[in-house]
Order: structure tokens, then C-alpha cells, then sequence
């Protein structure tokens, strides 16, 4: 019999995704390469390349911001396009610290976080907002 001590939650608690994209020097372009092919194929915002480590981050990234729709999608072209490179895909909820560490997915090795930088709960989750790519190819290639 399953265990049902401990209180389900809901996927609808998702507002958004974040996928960080994470590079070294010597990864930086196929990091921009994948970033242009993302900006190409899907209706995102793409974030700013930070080439040093931001706000939780241990390393160089960029971050992908979606819709929960495209999940089933974009994740799996995240999988078969990294090239190597390390990705974290995590749900946006009011719960941010959550989201980065425990409710988290890795695309390839993961990347320490600086968990103390992020807080424990926000009074709202952060939503993808308006895309700015403008795709004219496919997702599949």
C-alpha cells in the first residue's frame, strides 16, 4: 500500500520553468550556440549571458524562461541538444529555495548552488513573461 503520510502536492502549484544553461571558458560558445538555437525554435525569454557567477550560481549562465506548456518539448530537445553542457531545469512556485534544490532536474553534471541566496518562500512565483525570441525553425531540426 503506498505511502500517503506526507501531503501531495499539485503540479498546478507550477507558474513557470527556468532552465539555466552553464558554461566555462571553454564551453562559452557552445553555450551561445545553444542559446541561438533556442532563440530559433522556441517562443522563450532568453536571460542574460552572465560570464561569471550570479545571485545562486556557482558558475557562467544564461537562463531560459517558459511557459509550463512547452515542458514536454523544449526539455526533451534541452536533452538531445546540450553538447555537453550542464543544465538545471527547475519549476517556478512560491517557493524558490525548494525549486532550485529539491524539485530540480540535471541535464549532465550538476553544479553546486549557493542554496543560502535563495529564499525559503516569496508571496508569488515568478511567471516566464513575455518571450522574446522570434522562432523560424522548428524544434526538430
Amino acid at each position: 500500500m503506498p505511502d500517503t503520510s506526507f501531503p501531495l502536492r499539485s503540479p498546478d502549484e507550477i507558474a513557470s520553468y527556468h532552465a539555466h544553461v552553464y558554461f566555462s571558458p571553454a564551453t562559452a560558445s557552445h553555450a551561445l550556440a545553444l542559446r541561438a538555437a533556442l532563440g530559433r525554435r522556441f517562443s522563450v525569454r532568453l536571460g542574460r549571458v552572465h560570464e561569471m557567477p550570479v545571485g545562486p550560481h556557482c558558475a557562467s549562465m544564461f537562463q531560459v524562461a517558459f511557459e509550463t506548456s512547452m515542458f514536454a518539448t523544449l526539455v526533451p530537445w534541452l536533452m538531445l541538444n546540450r553538447n555537453g553542457l550542464s543544465i538545471l531545469v527547475h519549476p517556478n512556485t512560491t517557493h524558490p529555495r525548494r525549486d532550485h534544490i529539491e524539485d530540480s532536474l540535471w541535464l549532465g553534471a550538476p553544479i553546486a548552488l549557493l542554496a543560502d541566496r535563495l529564499p525559503e518562500t516569496q508571496a508569488h512565483a515568478d511567471m516566464a513573461g513575455p518571450a522574446n525570441t522570434t522562432p523560424d525553425l522548428p524544434p526538430a531540426p
